[in-house]
């Protein structure tokens, strides 16, 4: 049964590792285990023992904002992330957010049709936001999306 549950410590190796693989400018151990120690909703997505995915998501009164999320390589294109990020919106909604924020590199564009597919709206976009091969960088769009329907 896949289900989401509370990140732990114990998590953080295999994070990190599954984070490094797919993403080439990867978040480290220590900005997962800064997460925790900050009181960031951070969740491992499973399938009983078996961990597929991870997010960090941080709440600001009525505003929550996914900092990260990924699904493990040899788990990706089984419908998990959608899966995974409707289970984070309709919890964040539960915990008094009305709105959910993210950025998305413009380049990324199976993210970009998940996201939108999901009801995230573009609302902006933040020049050379994230590093991009070659050295330079690369626009995010900001996206948003109303969790009053959740």
């Amino acid at each position: 049964m896949t289900r989401m549950r509370p990140m732990r410590s114990e998590d953080l190796e295999w994070v990190a590792r599954s984070e490094r693989e797919i993403r080439e400018f990867a978040w480290g151990e220590i900005q997962f285990a800064d997460s925790l120690a900050a009181g960031h909703l951070c969740r491992i997505l499973e399938d009983g023992q078996k961990a597929l995915g991870y997010a960090v998501v941080m709440q600001v009164l009525d505003e929550a904002h996914l900092l990260n999320i990924g699904i493990a390589r040899a788990e990706q294109r089984k419908g998990l992330g959608a899966f995974f990020l409707e289970q984070l919106c309709e919890q964040m909604a539960q915990s008094g957010a009305a709105s959910f924020f993210l950025e998305v590199a413009v380049g990324n564009a199976p993210a970009l049709r998940l996201y939108q597919r999901l009801g995230f709206e573009t609302i902006g976009r933040r020049k050379a936001y994230y590093p991009a091969t070659g050295g330079g960088r690369e626009d995010a769009l900001v996206m948003k999306r109303d969790l009053s329907g959740c």
